[in-house]
């Protein structure tokens, strides 16, 4: 049975008006308040990459900031891929 403490790797992509307006950089605060790990990145198609590990508890509290109208810019959507933690990320970057 899932607790939502099981680590888990979220890979969400956002698209909108979302580059060039602090969103990678309020994204990463997002992120450390929960506790969680991974990186915020510009993609040349003008979405953003967010990957963010932790608990799944944790995650879905991310996701749900992401598309709760809240952050800098606008958001039009955001598409999520669960997988499971792979480890090895320290911190939350922003490239």
């Amino acid at each position: 049975m899932e607790t939502g403490n099981e680590p888990v790797r979220l890979t969400a992509w956002v698209s909108g008006r979302v580059q060039g307006v602090g969103f990678r950089w309020w994204t990463r605060c997002r992120a450390l308040e929960f506790g969680l790990v991974g990186s915020a990145e510009n993609l040349p198609d003008g979405r953003v990459e967010v990957i963010a590990e932790g608990r799944r508890n944790h995650c879905e509290q991310l996701l749900a900031t992401l598309r709760s109208g809240a952050s800098p810019g606008s958001v039009d959507q955001v598409v999520e891929h669960w997988s499971a933690a792979r480890g090895g990320l320290t911190g939350f970057d922003e490239k």
